[in-house]
């Protein structure tokens, strides 16, 4: 599940996993997942591994019951629902794991996981600690990847600039990114961490590290 988008409240998290997942992803190839505070930067990194591997990597588009933002389209961005039908699908086990931000339901579904894995990529998820924590109970043994931008008051200053944020949900999100990048300084809890201080550079270390994780041990030498 993104975490660009989480609102201004600490989060009351559900998480689901359905058991047919669990085995479908760990005899399929290892999924790849992406974490890191809003503003850090990884939404455009993951896109630039997106449009250099095309046939390597899938992402799975999250579903969730906000209203689309402009220039968002529907099964690109996100799966835009209703909540009936959102909470009926979660009730239903159709969802690997959701979560409530400000009102808004988020969640990644089985569905768009297994598409992603049955056309034989790797499957990149978006989520955030929460979701990481539950990921880590389970036998999907992902890559762990971990977005850190340079400092806080570098996010901070990110952040302003959007012009999205009052004051009350800024505070609310460095709260968050702080206790995030805290999380991510322990060794065991991701395979790579990377300081997003200059784009280019971030994303030379990400296509080091998939190119070694990944691509070779899959035994494409194709280069990019």
């Amino acid at each position: 599940m993104a975490s660009e988008d989480r609102a201004d409240v600490e989060p009351r998290v559900k998480i689901y996993f359905a058991r047919g997942f669990i085995r479908m992803a760990s005899t399929g190839p290892k999924p790849l997942v992406f974490c890191g505070p809003s503003g850090s930067g990884k939404s455009t990194l993951l896109q630039k591994l997106l449009l250099d591997f095309p046939d390597k990597f899938g992402f799975s588009v999250s579903h969730t019951t906000r209203r689309p933002r402009e220039g968002e389209v529907d099964g690109v961005h996100y799966h835009f629902t209703t909540v009936k039908q959102m909470e009926n699908d979660i009730k239903q086990g159709r969802f690997i794991e959701s979560a409530t931000f400000g009102g808004n339901l988020y969640g990644t579904s089985k569905e768009s996981v297994e598409r992603v894995s049955k056309a034989g990529k790797v499957c990149i998820l978006d989520i955030d600690v929460q979701g990481v924590k539950k990921v880590k109970q389970t036998a999907l043994n992902p890559l762990y990847v971990f977005i850190k931008p340079p400092s806080l008051d570098e996010l901070e200053s990110r952040l302003r600039k959007r012009n999205t944020e009052n004051d009350e949900s800024l505070k609310m999100r460095l709260k968050i990114a702080n206790e995030e990048m805290k999380y991510a300084e322990d060794p065991n809890n991701f395979d790579f961490v990377v300081i997003n201080d200059n784009l280019e550079n971030a994303y030379y270390q990400l296509k080091e590290f998939v190119n070694r994780k990944i691509i070779l041990n899959s035994g494409d030498t194709t280069e990019n």
